[in-house]
């Protein structure tokens, strides 16, 4: 069943949204009537439809889009995905490159459909924790492959910009099912998602 990629802004939406973006602008004490804030309500209105748009979509209706039966168990990786997501706790930007591996059991996916499930839950009010499982778990649901191994590192604005304003610090997180609860095979994973292989 084919899923539907196109993003359209909801016109109720967005006028809500909108007010408020009106309201928070000039409790800020600015003026939301002068030229460069004239449109920002609604552009902003426009903006977080975008950024939370992974509330629409459906993981394993990706997944199963293009699943196909092919004769393959070895390790399959999709390493170094950029990925953007709002922290819940601040709604500012958490950013960074997600790893993910599978082994296959009868399926394999198109590889530009593990990007998407990311986007899935990326695009979502997040915390890198949750985003790591909920990768892990759609691929698991979906593909039953032997293991899945996700991890992920990210840059987090909430520390960087606020709080503690540490703009060199890293969170990385991890995940493992199956095969991947195996050192050997983990640590194969590990070593081939920090090698420079291209």
């Amino acid at each position: 069943m084919p899923y539907d990629k196109t993003l359209t802004h909801d016109k109720s939406v967005t006028n809500q949204l909108s007010e408020h973006y009106t309201s928070i602008i000039t409790e800020l004490g600015e003026d939301v009537s002068r030229d460069g804030l004239l449109k920002t309500p609604v552009r902003a209105a426009k903006a977080m439809q975008f950024l939370t748009q992974g509330y629409e979509m459906d993981a394993e209706n990706i997944l199963r889009s293009a699943m196909f039966a092919e004769d393959y168990s070895e390790m399959v990786i999709v390493k170094d995905i950029e990925f953007y997501s709002l922290c819940e706790h601040h709604v500012l930007p958490f950013f960074g490159r997600a790893h993910v591996a599978y082994i296959p059991d009868g399926y394999i996916v198109g590889l530009s459909k593990i990007p998407r499930v990311i986007e899935v839950f990326a695009r979502r009010l997040q915390v890198q924790e949750r985003l790591t499982d909920q990768i892990l778990q759609a691929i698991h649901t979906t593909l039953n492959p032997l293991g899945v191994a996700v991890v992920i590192e990210a840059r987090h604005m909430c520390m960087m910009m606020r709080g503690i304003q540490k703009q060199s610090s890293v969170t990385t997180t991890s995940a493992f099912t199956g095969a991947f609860k195996s050192e050997r095979t983990r640590n194969e994973f590990l070593k081939l998602i920090t090698s420079n292989l291209h």
